[in-house]
């Protein structure tokens, strides 16, 4: 049974409270995705510099990721007991924390406490991405995919924010690359933190703390393994480049500031489209859209073969961008259209979990693809993810149903 069909449907807020709602969650993930951004853009490089054995270079990252996958559930459960600002707030602060530990590791040159660091970094992003849905609560149902995409468009500032960060921090305690900037990060999460003291959601009712129909019931409906075998697929193959990417880049001999530059654009790329997905899923559907994703997904990897100039590994970030907004923000919507109001949390992070799970499969694969081989095999190897999850579009019966409409 999806939404549309059960018997109890979700409270509408005043549109003024949606609207400040709306306003505060996209500020707060332009926030959020610059810390990320960060994360990402110095990873590998200090991974690099701290780890005795140079395939670890990307442990950072991975650890990242699995911070994520470890902490959604927790957050999911915060959030049903205690309402979605308690576990912003309890994100953000780990937002704090990640920065702060981070310099503190840069300093004193301990690789393992920089995981430790990633790891939390990853805590708040798993909370940062309950922002998307909690978008869509109390907003009547024929303007979720809308409100949703318009909250992952604040990803664009984060990209012309995370980058520069960089740029214009790294430097500043020259003893110490980056431990400048992991401070600003810190200060950043901070901000976040009072953005979101001002959100204004129902407190959970009695219903969502019970949590509804089983889980194993509602996962089992064709569009739920649909829509996690997409957002997984798309999620995961983002990351598997772009955690990549920066090191491929200077071992190619580019500079910092050109992996900087395309991580931005990578970012921007991300989210901009986010403005119109919503109603480009309204118009044609969430299964299209999705296709349209891998597809781009499946271009950025084939222009990452045709060489490794800088203009290549620009391309190749931007259309990655593009595939991943289109996939991930498509299966998010398809998510929305399986649960009841009161099951919300427990399915939203259920999906995430196992997304974000296979994630950290793809992110822990990359580091060592390129340590072992070359960019070349990381760009073909992503093609089977995408092939499996081209052909359980073509399989599962309501996306195809929808595709053929």
């Amino acid at each position: 049974m999806t939404t549309a069909q059960a018997p109890r449907e979700a409270t509408v807020l005043p549109d003024h409270v949606q609207r400040g709602n709306i306003t505060r969650l996209t500020v707060a993930q332009a926030l959020a995705g610059a810390n990320s951004v960060v994360v990402y853009a110095t990873g590998a490089i200090v991974g690099h510099h701290l780890a005795s054995n140079k395939a670890l270079a990307t442990l950072p990252i991975s650890i990242f990721v699995v911070g994520m996958a470890a902490s959604i559930l927790p957050a999911g459960a915060i959030a049903r007991h205690h309402g979605r600002r308690a576990a912003f707030l309890a994100g953000t602060g780990c937002g704090v924390l990640v920065g702060l530990l981070a310099a503190v590791a840069v300093v004193l040159g301990s690789f393992w406490l920089f995981c430790l660091a990633t790891f939390f970094g990853g805590a708040y992003a798993a909370v940062v991405l309950s922002f998307r849905f909690a978008a869509a609560d109390g907003v009547n149902p024929s303007k979720r995919a809308r409100a949703l995409s318009f909250v992952m468009g604040g990803g664009v500032a984060a990209g012309v924010v995370g980058p520069q960060l960089v740029t214009y921090t790294m430097d500043l305690w020259p003893a110490h690359l980056f431990a400048a900037t992991f401070v600003a990060q810190a200060a950043v999460a901070a901000l976040s933190a009072w953005v979101l003291l001002g959100v204004r959601l129902p407190m959970p009712s009695a219903a969502e703390v019970a949590g509804g129909r089983p889980l194993g019931l509602i996962a089992r409906q064709p569009l739920f393994i649909t829509a996690v075998i997409c957002g997984a697929v798309s999620y995961m193959l983002m990351n598997f480049l772009m955690t990549a990417a920066p090191l491929a880049m200077q071992m190619s001999g580019h500079s910092q500031e050109s992996a900087n530059l395309g991580l931005q654009w990578h970012v921007i790329a991300m989210y901009a489209p986010s403005f119109f997905t919503g109603r480009l899923i309204t118009r044609f559907g969430a299964g299209r859209v999705v296709v349209a994703g891998l597809l781009l997904t499946g271009l950025s990897a084939a222009v990452g073969l045709l060489g490794v100039d800088i203009p290549h590994f620009w391309l190749t970030l931007v259309l990655l961008g593009l595939g991943w907004n289109f996939g991930f923000i498509g299966a998010s919507a398809l998510v929305l259209e399986c649960h009841r109001p009161e099951e919300k949390t427990r399915v939203q992070s259920f999906n995430d979990f196992i997304v974000f799970g296979t994630m950290a499969v793809g992110s822990f694969a990359s580091g060592g693809l390129l340590a072992a081989y070359d960019w070349n095999v990381v760009l073909w190897v992503s093609f089977v993810p995408l092939a499996l999850a081209l052909a359980a579009l073509a399989l599962t019966r309501p996306v195809n149903t929808e595709l053929a409409a």
